[in-house]
């Protein structure tokens, strides 16, 4: 590497070093290019702790960002749409939208449990019920539509976009795996019958993935450890939620994974609109009252960050 570059690596480092601390250093990838702003990026994102499809991303960027501002920068971290080829602003291809702030998002396992947080107050709820028997999928979707009807509450269903679409639901929320199993005409009717899309992402190349539907909001995770399923990328902290927050300005957002209360206060500071609760909810001894503390506790803190 040229001296040039990597007086430009320690620069990035010296910048941001302290807002990644707690991560491992990856091995740079392969480069595709020989910029060396994009050079320096791959190398210093990666010692950052980013895995090779994310630093590639953020290598672009960068360099983008440089070829943009005609300087190459290393105290601003990339966070321009346009410099990671994001859709301009109205999007040409977009889901109905749906609130820039969806609040406590509970994600709850039966349509009984959906019923009950949404009878709370709780302004977003997700069945996400796990069966490979159709006919249960069908009947826990129909309850759970049933169930929020009068509340107010904003039902997405997990994966089962099909049934949701029959059973008249808001909206439906995908994995990554999910969105790329669509085939062009699938997600085509999907957005044709304006349900709302959410979609779920772990990472800088799976934000730009994502952004090329145009989904209602983007989940962001996991933000802390969790144990409720395997996950293929580390947690990624609130250093790391902070700067997609500045990236994805344009969509409403959802902060997900082993996600507490004693959280609820540096998440927020993010810009973050909602917070996603699983176990918290479910296994509290008073679920209702735990969601009534939850949401007066996310309003102190927008209250306190608008003074």
């Amino acid at each position: 590497m040229r001296d040039d570059t990597s007086a430009m690596v320690q620069a990035i480092l010296a910048h941001h070093a302290a807002t990644f601390a707690g991560f491992g250093a990856e091995p740079a990838p392969e480069p595709t290019r020989q910029e060396a702003a994009y050079l320096a990026a791959l190398q210093a994102c990666s010692t950052l702790g980013f895995i090779a499809h994310d630093a590639e991303c953020l290598a672009q960027a960068w360099l983008a960002q440089s070829l943009r501002t005609g300087t190459f920068q290393p105290e601003q971290w990339p966070d321009a749409p346009e410099d990671f080829g994001l859709q301009p602003v109205p999007h040409a291809q977009a889901f109905a939208p749906c609130p820039e702030h969806l609040g406590l998002y509970a994600v709850l396992p039966d349509a009984d449990w959906v019923g009950r947080m949404a009878r709370a107050g709780v302004p977003t709820v997700q069945l996400r019920f796990k069966s490979d028997n159709a006919a249960a999928i069908e009947r826990e979707v129909h309850a759970a539509v049933r169930a929020v009807q009068g509340t107010g509450a904003l039902l997405f269903i997990n994966d089962h976009w099909r049934t949701a679409i029959q059973a008249g639901a808001y909206g439906i929320h995908l994995g990554q795996e999910d969105l790329d199993a669509l085939a062009p005409d699938e997600l085509q009717a999907l957005r044709a019958s304006g349900l709302r899309l959410g979609v779920s992402t772990h990472g800088y190349a799976e934000m730009v993935r994502a952004d090329a539907v145009g989904p209602s909001y983007i989940a962001m995770g996991a933000v802390f450890p969790t144990t409720l399923k395997k996950m293929a990328t580390a947690p990624q902290g609130v250093g790391r939620l902070g700067v997609y927050a500045r990236l994805l300005r344009h969509y409403p957002q959802v902060a997900i994974g082993g996600i507490g209360a004693e959280q609820f206060a540096p998440v927020q500071a993010t810009g973050v609109g909602s917070i996603a609760m699983v176990r918290a909810l479910v296994n509290a001894p008073d679920p209702e009252a735990t969601a009534t503390h939850l949401m007066r506790l996310m309003e102190q803190n927008s209250q306190r960050a608008s003074r």
